[in-house]
């Protein structure tokens, strides 16, 4: 398992692993917009979940998702959590199997 200190040492890691993409929720799916690419829960697998806290305010909550696509592709997706997480990102969360 990999582990970070910050978000940014964490996206350049996962880039250097391959995860290009960046992801966006769109009500019932994952979309990367920028390479016309959709996908629906039982096509992608959470394979790495990473939490931040802001270093000034532990309100700045955030969490980064490391994404696998059953066609191969590769991605993240970055969240808020606690008060500040989307209720949508939290309802499609719920729908994805968490790998170990």
């Amino acid at each position: 398992m990999y582990t970070y200190d910050t978000m940014v040492e964490a996206l350049n890691g996962l880039k250097t692993r391959g995860y290009t993409l960046n992801f966006n929720i769109r009500q019932d799916h994952l979309a990367c917009e920028d390479h016309d690419l959709y996908w629906h829960p039982e096509e992608f697998e959470i394979v790495e979940v990473h939490r931040f806290e802001g270093m000034t305010n532990p309100d700045d909550q955030s969490i980064l998702y490391a994404i696998e696509s059953t066609d191969g592709q590769k991605g993240v997706f970055v969240s808020a959590y606690g008060v500040y997480s989307d209720p949508v990102s939290d309802e499609l969360m719920k729908k994805i199997h968490l790998s170990h």
